[in-house]
């Protein structure tokens, strides 16, 4: 059994035209929804044995804030260039040749990817995927080589908006 993690980054900015799509930082809800995301992650127990993300500013952003918040030092994400911009495919195969020393792996990244890769594994369709959100997979196989469709069972969709309190 196998688990993964996939995070979309915080919300991001585009108040700079300067900057490119990769360069772009998390604007301030995105800032702000950080440390409850790290709180809930910590909360919900889980604790990667690998993490890996997109170099996108936004994304290593919240990689590094939700590792700071596990108490698992920065320097253990790994940066994985073919995360950006990529396709479920792509995503798919990094995880597939992930060492199977790695029992649970988390993965920052970017949409529709990771809602893709969602659900070509689980076969749950969601809503949406929105900015800050986690899903945690169960995944029914004893090799990263096999993820292979409808493998993974859902077992927890998160978000920012799921916690605003009215008043």
């Amino acid at each position: 059994m196998r688990q993964l993690t996939l995070i979309r980054h915080a919300k991001s900015s585009w108040d700079d035209p300067t900057l490119s799509d990769f360069e772009r930082p998390l604007n301030k809800r995105g800032t702000r929804d950080l440390a409850a995301l790290g709180e809930r992650v910590a909360e919900f127990n889980l604790y990667p044995d690998r993490i890996l993300s997109s170099g996108a500013a936004r994304a290593m952003t919240t990689a590094e804030a939700v590792s700071q918040a596990l108490e698992i030092p920065t320097e253990e994400i790994r940066e994985i260039p073919e995360l950006y911009e990529s396709c479920y495919e792509t995503l798919l195969n990094v995880l597939q040749n992930q060492s199977d020393r790695y029992r649970h792996i988390m993965l920052f990244g970017h949409n529709p990817g990771l809602e893709m890769l969602g659900y070509f594994l689980t076969h749950e369709e969601l809503d949406k995927f929105p900015t800050g959100a986690l899903m945690h997979i169960h995944l029914s196989i004893t090799s990263w080589s096999e993820l292979a469709e409808s493998c993974g069972t859902l077992t927890l969709f998160d978000y920012p908006k799921k916690h605003l309190t009215t008043t």
